[in-house]
């Protein structure tokens, strides 16, 4: 029954997948005006690479940039948890950007930063998350110190001295020097092993004359480390001479006794060696024996790759760059002298990472349309693909019923708006993983013109046209043409509508000038758009310039005659040798010519007229030859430019053979340039008829060769002459050449076995290229056996390039082979590969699941294995999976989702611990064996409860400001307790600029989530730091900083009156103004009257002078331009402004200063005021006796002030 559920499941996705429509995605044009009101998703656009080794003398930078409409917000992880940037001082989110900075002037180590960080890139239509970034700080760590003892070698024996450098970020690069920081020589006898270690095949006498040292160099510190030297002592026999040394008799006449050889490393018969796809494979063999042994390499089953291998360190080492699966297989090194031989077997086993074989991308839809995301990954072992909405896996993301997960495709139908969100395939195995961003983008926009608008287009007759619409909308519009304002659309014929909106004519002619009217519609509206086409004649040169020669001293005319459309002002320019040419006092230039008078030899080169107009342009050159004598040949060859040379002549084949035959032909004219090569080309009539393909290229000084051919192959050639200037034509073709028939030569590529069900295995491989067919019926046999099981082979012949094996039993190894035939014979056999039959669901379960050491995020789980032959597949894991029941916490409702771990274990009592769990909580979990298609039942599900923990950082925290005085603090619960909240503890400080104060501290109840704080000094700014507490202790600082409050100013107008600076200011204008008013009672008590108001007429005159900056004088007089006059001669009149009688009459004031003053006669100090103020005229000396003892009086004195 469940397997008819599955069969009927596949089938109902199958019709599924044959029904679907899916609209194209829509194809967002990069105009501003679009991007700049196009809503989108966030993209990630800028990261660091996965595996990031940083100078730990550097400040570190994370690179993290996205972009989106609106713009992205940032936030990171660090190992899984949110990284609060704002509590650490050290950290720095660059504005507008991502990008995490870490300095270290204010001290720090950088090592404390080491861990895998991830970006997430965050705007209302998604989230985007950069891969994961393995963070890790260089380290050049010093060479242990160490005594070395001598090393004593007896002479002929071999020796290997260790290096062993200290383990460094990344690895340091080896070295051997002696003491005189001189390399040491190396040989097929002495050389450096990938280790690092000096290995001697063999010992010689002279080899103790130095001493040997290993240094090490590591890369980023830029610094050389080195290791004790070694002493060697050589024993030898006989005495030594190394006076008597000679290369070719290393020994002497001594006699020292030969070895046969043997592996110095790898030790052993055989090893292996597992290399990923697409890195660099390393295979060494070092042997030691007398004489020294010679190296050859071999590969089991077939010949080693030419192109991609290199021999190295005297043929010690084998390396394979970019290894690919062919590469697998087994590898032979031979290590022989006269003595004899020995062999070492390397098995290399080729995985892979995971690699795209289609990368999800962008998808802009409409609404109510059709799309889909595919992510597709290979590698070996296969990937696990993964889907993520917004960063959080969409198996726990909220229900979309337009949205249908297949595996590696996500389906969307009748997409609606507000569904935009930003997927994330992740495809990883044990080698790694790839991680993809791609947004589904929902818009609904009407139809809009993104060109300018009622273009004029000016086009030469007879040339292909194209009339530009740019457009958009979502859904994508419909755009159709017309000419003139009617018809019912242009397409087909002469125009051409292409789907970008751009409208081709393909010859424009006089009557296709015209307005042409492009409308796009869709069923939110319709947009149009108008081009004016014009059709003008076009630029000709009816004259052109000649090749000529002119004698020094002459003068020399080029003629440049144009005609072109009159409604097109022409322009024509001259050129020199392809610069612009400098007319000077000396050459002369009118509309049809130019002249060169009194020609020299800097005159001579290639002119070049250039005729132009708006909408074309054409050229003409001719080369002026200066000559010494007045006997001219205008025909002269060196007076003209090197050229192409003519195409080979008179091609003719003989020698005919089974893969080869000749080809002669005859040069064509070089024109003053040597041929250097000639290229030759073929075609054949068979696979790609009419297609010419390059065969060989050869030297100009030949012009008969011997072509290369490939069997049933029906050739024709041309030959291509090549000089300086550029290529010839293509000759004649030859006539045709078929060669015979032969037997393939090619092996299929890409040979592999694998199960699709699990009692089958499909195998499937390469077919041969065209030209590797070498005859006519292909066909390919394939064949099969099990491995290790002693049964004949079993073989297939066929066409196609599949075959699949039924009723085999559930995994089981095959070798396979295949080979290529054709009616001529067999091609060579392929190595031996192994392949598998399909996996069938695992029989046993792991038993006995049980937990120990039970901490507050991690614990160590333990299970019982189950025999491996029971995972009827390829042992891929034991997973577990677990998930959170429910909080301690009362009330804290938790996400019940299930999440997987695996543990790669084939140890009789295995055992891993399982990290990052939620403290205070408790947990189930199961576990289940797995190959690489299905899972075995469960295990014993397993409860267990993990401790208290320090809790989170507070869900939120806000700072306000209430008064000047007063800031008030508000905070939110943190979404995780980890455990029973004991209170909240603040820490907080004074910060200006650089300078901080000491830390306060305040501790609250767990109920209590706000604080009103007094603040002295309304213009400082604090620090704060909040954390929740429980038993265990403190849990993660929330750290915030007061911002400058926008409404201070508000504040400070409504207080007003209370600052010290506005207080002093009223007193200070209230001081004054009493002093005024002392100095109008003093003169009002003293007999003066004042018209119109008394005191307050005294006040207002007093504020007058103080306005004007005058001294204070009796009677202000204003004349008649309304100005005033402190010297009026008219000092027998009455003043102005005294009281007037109610018959009109002037009365003259009883209290007049002329009574005081003697008439007219009044006279002004220097300061302004009357010498006999209020006095009758007296002696100068009483006068002066009178002024004394006034001054001397208290009211004088405050007089005098005023």
């Amino acid at each position: 029954m469940l397997w008819q559920d599955k069969h009927a499941a596949l089938t109902f996705m199958s019709l599924l997948l044959l029904l679907w429509q899916e609209a194209a995605p829509i194809e967002v044009p990069e105009d501003p005006k679009i991007q700049q009101d196009l809503k989108q998703p966030p993209t990630i656009m800028k990261q660091s690479v996965k595996n990031y080794i940083v100078d730990p003398r550097d400040n570190i930078i994370i690179e993290c940039e996205a972009k989106g409409n609106p713009v992205p917000t940032f936030s990171w992880r660090r190992n899984g948890k949110f990284f609060n940037i704002g509590k650490d001082p050290r950290v720095t989110m660059r504005k507008r950007s991502g990008t995490l900075e870490i300095g270290f002037r204010s001290g720090g180590r950088p090592e404390d930063y080491e861990g895998e960080y991830q970006c997430f890139a965050t705007n209302d239509f998604g989230v985007s998350l950069s891969n994961k970034i393995l963070l890790r700080v260089s380290k050049a760590p010093l060479w242990p110190k160490e005594v070395l003892e001598p090393v004593s070698v007896t002479e002929g024996s071999a020796l290997v001295l260790p290096c062993n450098p200290p383990p460094g970020l990344p690895p340091p690069f080896t070295f051997w020097m002696d003491s005189n920081m001189s390399p040491i020589p190396q040989d097929k006898r002495v050389s450096m092993g990938l280790n690092g270690d000096l290995y001697f095949s063999n010992v010689l006498a002279q080899d103790a004359n130095t001493d040997y040292s290993c240094k090490a160099r590591f890369l980023f510190t830029h610094t050389i480390q080195e290791k004790n030297p070694y002493k060697l002592k050589v024993q030898t026999k006989e005495p030594y001479n190394d006076t008597s040394y000679n290369a070719s008799e290393p020994h002497g006449d001594r006699k020292v006794a030969e070895s046969t050889p043997t592996f110095l490393s790898p030790s052993g018969s055989e090893s292996s060696k597992m290399v990923l796809r697409d890195e660099q494979l390393l295979l060494e063999c070092i042997a030691a024996g007398l004489p020294t042994p010679i190296i050859k390499w071999f590969k089991k089953g077939g010949e080693l790759p030419g192109q991609k291998v290199k021999f190295e360190n005297f043929n010690k080492t084998l390396k394979i760059v970019s290894v690919s699966e062919e590469d697998a297989g087994e590898y032979v090194c031979m290590a022989n002298n006269h003595l004899g031989t020995i062999r070492h077997s390397i098995f290399v086993q080729v995985k892979a990472a995971p690699y795209w074989l289609h990368k999800p991308s962008d998808q802009v839809l409409a609404p109510e349309e059709n799309g889909r995301l595919v992510c597709r990954a290979n590698g070996n072992p296969k990937p696990r693909i993964e889907w993520l909405v917004n960063g959080q896996p969409i198996e726990s993301s909220p229900t979309n019923p337009n949205r249908q997960v297949l595996g590696d495709t996500i389906m969307f139908h009748s997409v609606q708006i507000g569904s935009s969100a930003v997927y994330q395939c992740n495809a990883s195995n044990e080698h790694g993983y790839l991680l993809a961003n791609a947004f589904v983008n929902v818009l609904d926009l009407p139809p809009r013109m993104l060109g300018p608008k009622n273009q004029l287009i000016k086009v030469i007759k007879n040339n292909r046209t194209f009339l530009d619409c740019p457009f958009f909308g979502s859904p994508l519009p419909e755009l159709r043409w017309f000419k003139n304002g009617q018809g019912s659309g242009l397409d087909g014929g002469q125009y051409r509508v292409y789907i970008n909106g751009t409208l081709e004519i393909k010859r424009a002619r006089a009557e296709d000038e015209g307005t042409y009217t492009c409308v796009a519609s869709s069923i939110l509206g319709k947009a149009e758009n108008q081009v004016r086409l014009e059709v003008k004649e076009p630029t000709r040169i009816i004259q052109a310039p000649e090749h000529q020669s002119a004698i020094r001293g002459s003068t020399a005319r080029f003629t440049c005659r144009v005609t072109s459309d009159p409604s097109l002002p022409v322009s024509v320019a001259w050129m020199k040798d392809d610069k612009p040419l400098y007319l000077g006092w000396r050459l002369k230039k009118d509309d049809e010519s130019l002249s060169i008078p009194n020609v020299n030899e800097g005159d001579e080169g290639t002119y070049t007229c250039t005729a132009k107009s708006e909408i074309d342009q054409l050229s003409a050159s001719a080369r002026l030859t200066v000559l010494e004598v007045a006997t001219l040949n205008p025909s002269v060859s060196s007076a003209l430019l090197p050229a192409r040379p003519d195409p080979p002549m008179d091609l003719d084949l003989s020698d005919p053979a089974a893969r080869s035959v000749r080809l002669t032909w005859i040069p064509g004219k070089e024109h003053r340039s040597p041929i250097t090569e000639f290229l030759v080309q073929f075609e054949e009539d068979r696979w790609e008829p009419g297609r010419w393909q390059n065969l060989s290229s050869y030297p100009g000084d030949l012009n008969s060769v011997i072509l290369q051919l490939a069997p049933f192959v029906n050739y024709q050639f041309r030959v291509i002459a090549i000089n300086s200037v550029g290529q010839s034509d293509p000759s004649r073709p030859s006539p045709r050449y078929k060669t015979t028939g032969a037997a393939p030569d090619a092996i299929p590529k890409g040979l592999r076995g694998w199960g699709s069900r699990k009692d089958n295995m499909e195998i499937t491989w390469e077919p041969l290229l065209d030209l590797e067919r070498n005859g006519p019926n292909l066909h390919y046999i394939v064949w099969w056996r099990r491995k290790d099981a002693e049964e004949e082979w079993n073989n297939l012949t066929t066409v196609g390039t599949n075959h699949v094996v039924h009723n085999t039993e559930i995994y089981v190894p095959y070798e396979l082979k295949i080979q290529a035939r054709n009616e001529f014979g067999a091609g060579p056999e392929s190595n031996l590969v192994i392949g598998y039959s399909g996996e069938d669901k695992p029989t046993d379960a792991p038993t006995d699941l049980r937990v120990s050491k039970v901490d507050s995020t991690k614990v160590i789980i333990h299970w019982n294995p189950v025999d491996l032959n029971s995972v009827q597949g390829e042992f891929k894991e034991y997973r577990l999976y677990y998930w959170r029941e429910s909080s301690q916490v009362p009330g804290l409702v938790v996400s019940k989702e299930k999440k997987v771990k695996g543990f790669y274990s084939t140890t009789a009592k295995p055992s891993g611990m399982l990290s990052d769990l939620a403290p205070y909580s408790n947990y189930k979990m199961f576990m289940v064996v797995a190959n690489n298609r299905f899972e075995s039942q469960p295990s014993n599900t397993v409860a267990f409860t993990t401790k208290e923990g320090v809790p989170d950082a507070p869900r939120f925290f806000k700072i306000n400001r209430r008064s000047l005085d007063t800031i008030h603090l508000e905070w939110a619960k943190p979404l995780e307790p980890n455990g029973i909240l004991t209170g909240y503890q603040l820490k907080y400080q004074t910060v200006n600029g650089s300078k901080v104060g000491p830390f306060q501290l305040e501790t609250f109840f767990p109920n209590v989530t706000e604080f009103f704080l007094r603040v002295p000094d309304r213009f400082s700014r604090y620090k704060f730091f909040l954390s929740a507490l429980t038993q265990v202790g403190k849990g993660e600082d929330y750290a915030e900083e007061s911002p400058h409050f926008t409404n201070e100013a508000y504040i400070d107008q409504v207080d007003i009156a209370t600052q010290g600076w506005f207080i002093g200011l009223m007193c200070a204008i209230a001081l004054i103004i009493l002093i005024l008013l002392i100095v109008c009672f003093i003169k009002r008590s003293r007999g003066g009257k004042y018209p119109g108001g008394g005191y307050m007429s005294c006040f207002t005159k007093a504020l007058v002078r103080d306005k004007k900056d005058l001294p204070l004088d009796a009677v202000d007089q204003k004349d008649q331009d309304g100005s005033f006059d402190y010297h009026s001669d008219e000092d027998n009149k009455p003043l102005q402004g005294s009281q007037t009688s109610l018959d009109g009459n002037v009365k003259e004031s009883d209290d007049s200063l002329v009574d005081y003053g003697e008439g007219g006669d009044g006279q002004f100090n220097e300061d302004g005021s009357f010498i006999g103020q209020y006095t009758v005229k007296k002696d100068k000396d009483e006068t002066e006796g009178n002024e004394s003892s006034e001054a001397t009086s208290p009211v004088n004195a405050i007089y005098s002030l005023a």
